[in-house]
């Protein structure tokens, strides 16, 4: 379920300035985004896991917030997060 080192620095290195760059709010949205597919995939097999659902609708609370800052003061960042990440269709 968590994230690996690699796959981590794989998006960081994308969404990122550079490889230092961990915090962006670019990155922050990309990793929990993966976090989110993983967990949802964990739910197609484990239906009544839910501990994990709770964590699932905090991560998912997280990216809402981080994409409604981006959206209030950065519009152009915005939409290239969401067409990479294909998240509003």
């Amino acid at each position: 379920m968590a994230l690996t080192k690699e796959r981590k620095a794989e998006l960081v290195k994308k969404f990122g300035k550079d490889q230092n760059d961990t915090g962006s709010i670019e990155v922050q949205i990309a990793i929990l985004t993966e976090e989110i597919n993983s967990l949802t995939a964990h739910f197609k097999e484990h239906k009544h896991d839910n501990h994990s659902k709770r964590g699932l609708l905090h991560k998912v609370g997280q990216r809402k917030n981080l994409l409604n800052y981006l959206i209030k003061n950065d519009v152009t960042r915005y939409r290239k997060v969401v067409k990479e990440l294909g998240l509003r269709k």
